[in-house]
């Protein structure tokens, strides 16, 4: 049976980044989840925690329809319990089975901002995944390279709205890339981060 991502890109790279941020979560080693992490309010069980939930948020918002009000607050606080590695797994296939689900790239999403397409939702989530994958790599001292796919699909998606994101109050301002810098590097300098 073919599955969605043999014919679909993006969701080819929503599974490529789940499955990164999802190998990185169970890397985090007994001592490591009150670390520090890029985002600098977070620690690395707040950073999980963070992308648990994002991930939560998806089958009630594509498929169900809820709004943001309708779903209010249900997945705000510790949503890893006593297992995040565990949390995240549960996760992660209730948020890839939504967006695998037939037509549902194709059902309108009700965000904060306005209404918008599932598949630029999915696409948004599968940029947050890959940047996310990154700082927790750094926090953990894994591998910090993003596939070179993934790479490519984040730096398109975020480009055109990147100089929005710090005025949101969830991103730091931009920083000035290194000379010579790689395109991973010009990324990460976009979205805040001193790579």
């Amino acid at each position: 049976m073919t599955d969605a991502t043999d014919t679909n890109p993006l969701l080819a790279r929503h599974a490529e980044a789940l499955d990164l941020f999802g190998d990185r979560v169970h890397t985090v080693r007994d001592d490591q989840w009150d670390a520090s992490t890029p985002c600098t309010d977070w620690t690395v069980r707040d950073l999980v925690n963070h992308l648990v939930s994002e991930q939560l948020w998806v089958p009630a918002m594509v498929r169900d329809g809820a709004t943001v009000e309708a779903i209010g607050d249900a997945f705000n606080g510790d949503v890893l319990g006593s297992d995040p590695a565990a949390s995240w797994d549960t996760s992660a296939r209730a948020s890839r089975d939504a967006f695998t689900e037939p037509g549902a790239l194709e059902r309108t999403v009700h965000l904060s901002y306005g209404d918008t397409s599932a598949s630029f939702y999915c696409a948004q989530m599968v940029s947050d995944l890959a940047v996310h994958a990154w700082d927790l790599s750094r926090a953990i001292g894994a591998d910090e390279r993003l596939p070179e796919d993934l790479l490519k699909f984040t730096v398109r998606e975020v480009t055109p709205y990147a100089a929005d994101l710090a005025k949101t109050g969830l991103f730091a301002a931009p920083v000035e890339p290194p000379p010579g810098a790689d395109v991973q590097t010009k990324l990460l300098c976009l979205l805040g981060r001193e790579p």
